[in-house]
């Protein structure tokens, strides 16, 4: 057996090819971080790992991205973005029940991005940077509402909060089981939150 062989046997299974293509390179280390945060949450990865796992080095990450909070911020805005879209798809069909399909599409979102969620509560409470741009990414949700709503105004605005923040709070309570562990039945309040959109 070849000295080359036997050294790649020992280095275990060979990274995926890596791209030169900065966009490239950027794509797959936004999507391994996406990846983890929502598998061992923020806490529980660093850059290493994240470049590790879109197949790169860490002075490939840092090419990219200041620190964890930074990509973590990358995931978040791709996040809403997510929702967005989906939430706009709702809202432009021709379904007969639009506020049931857009309840499950978005608790579905919350549920697919469960252990994500968790980390940006977490770090929305104790990081000043986290907690500014949770507040832009907001803001947008709310400018994207009252565009599709074609309303304006300060009482406009804030039904919109409200119906966000509440839709919010229930959508992760019942991703998190807090519902279940209350002896609550998820279908109860599933109905609330259809009523509440």
């Amino acid at each position: 057996m070849p000295i080359s062989q036997k050294r790649s046997d020992r280095a275990g299974p060979r990274p995926h090819k890596r791209s030169r293509d900065p966009e490239a390179s950027r794509r797959a280390l936004v999507d391994a971080a996406a990846k983890l945060f929502n598998s061992v949450g923020y806490y529980g990865t660093d850059t290493n790992r994240i470049a590790v796992a879109a197949g790169y080095t860490p002075g490939t990450f840092y090419t990219h991205f200041e620190d964890k909070r930074a990509i973590f911020l990358e995931v978040y805005r791709e996040w809403v973005d997510a929702e967005i879209e989906a939430v706009a798809a709702v809202l432009k069909s021709d379904e007969p029940s639009k506020r049931l399909r857009l309840a499950r599409v978005v608790l579905e979102h919350h549920r697919k991005w469960k252990i994500f969620r968790a980390s940006l509560r977490a770090l929305y409470a104790t990081d000043a940077v986290v907690h500014a741009a949770r507040l832009e990414q907001r803001r947008r949700q709310i400018e994207v509402a009252l565009a599709q709503k074609h309303k304006t105004g300060r009482q406009a605005r804030a039904e919109i909060l409200a119906m966000m923040l509440t839709t919010e709070a229930l959508c992760d309570a019942i991703a998190d089981g807090d519902v279940e562990a209350l002896d609550v039945r998820e279908a109860e309040m599933f109905k609330v939150l259809i009523d509440s959109l």
